[in-house]
């Protein structure tokens, strides 16, 4: 549920980022590309996020 909430306002916070850039550059905004470029980058973030964390192996004293 925590990856869809995260999507969700990837794909918010994506869109308004996107539609400011666009008006401050006086550039089109185009909402299905700026929706599919927040997906799949958020999508490849979630999984870094997934690799990057360190294992948790206890240690075994001796």
């Amino acid at each position: 549920m925590r990856y869809l909430v995260v999507l969700f306002w990837a794909v918010i916070l994506g869109n308004v980022a996107s539609y400011i850039g666009g008006s401050l550059n006086h550039g089109s905004y185009n909402p299905s590309l700026t929706t599919g470029i927040v997906l799949v980058t958020g999508i490849i973030i979630m999984l870094i996020g997934q690799v990057a964390q360190p294992s948790k192996v206890k240690e075994q004293k001796k």
